[in-house]
């Protein structure tokens, strides 16, 4: 059942589950809460779980033009203290990591550990930044053509024809999501100024869940993040692209459950 506040004359939506230590699920790019019901079924027998609509997402509305990480950790944030939400573990998908990793730099120790799924904490380089403004105009001139060739490319391509239901739900999904809304998270990446010095000097248990065949994220990129940090665990998955939690829940979700356990408990 979905929930809501209103936050800057915006609404806010979310759903909560479960019972116990909280955890705190963000979603990627033209995602919505609804991509984590099957992880939230396994972590809800033992965890309070909170799946928020990003804003621009799901049912949520915009905050304005550009939806830059700090504002939707500011957004994600309004919705905690509406919900009592004291301390908890953060896991963020891809764009939810930069916007857990912003909120995570910014709320002390409150928060007792996160999971980076197919996510890294660097800034966009050049050439990064170069390929957000093409794919900008690229939504502009053709929204649907993009979201069907988008979705299908997150997955590796021995998983497409395995997961053809999956990826077409989450196909009509994205489509739902207005032009404004893709552009104004697209901008907001492309500004991002990373949290490599978070990753540096915090302390915080830190789980990156990389994909060998990510086509949007390079592993080694991502490994070679990893090891900059001072308490960090990798899991890397072989013939898995950019949705780990779809492509191999077996592996990802009993993974994911013990570490927010162990999280919990320390």
């Amino acid at each position: 059942m979905s929930e809501s506040i209103t936050y800057r004359n915006t609404p806010l939506f979310y759903r909560k589950t479960g019972k116990g230590p909280w955890v705190v699920l963000l979603h990627g790019f033209m995602e919505s809460a609804e991509i984590w019901s099957g992880l939230a079924a396994v972590l809800e027998k033992e965890f309070s779980v909170l799946m928020i609509d990003l804003p621009g997402h799901g049912r949520s509305g915009m905050l304005g033009e550009v939806h830059t990480m700090p504002d939707m950790a500011a957004a994600v944030s309004a919705i905690l203290r509406y919900e009592g939400v004291d301390d908890f573990v953060l896991c963020g998908h891809s764009m939810g990591g930069y916007v857990a990793a912003e909120l995570a730099a910014t709320s002390g120790n409150h928060v007792k550990g996160m999971v980076l799924l197919h996510s890294h904490l660097a800034p966009d380089d050049e050439v990064a930044k170069e390929n957000r403004s093409r794919t900008i105009n690229i939504v502009k001139l053709n929204h649907t053509g993009f979201i069907h060739q988008f979705i299908p490319d997150l997955f590796a391509n021995e998983n497409r024809e395995r997961l053809s239901g999956e990826i077409e739900i989450l196909t009509n999904r994205a489509a739902a999501t207005p032009p404004r809304s893709i552009i104004a998270s697209l901008e907001g990446m492309k500004l991002r100024t990373g949290s490599l010095d978070f990753l540096i000097q915090t302390e915080m248990p830190l789980y990156f869940v990389i994909g060998k065949n990510d086509s949007r994220m390079p592993y080694n990129k991502v490994m070679a993040q990893a090891m900059l940090g001072r308490n960090v665990q990798v899991m890397l998955l072989d013939n898995v692209g950019h949705m780990g939690f779809l492509e191999a829940p077996e592996k990802v979700f009993p993974a994911l459950h013990d570490f927010i356990r162990r999280c919990c408990e320390s």
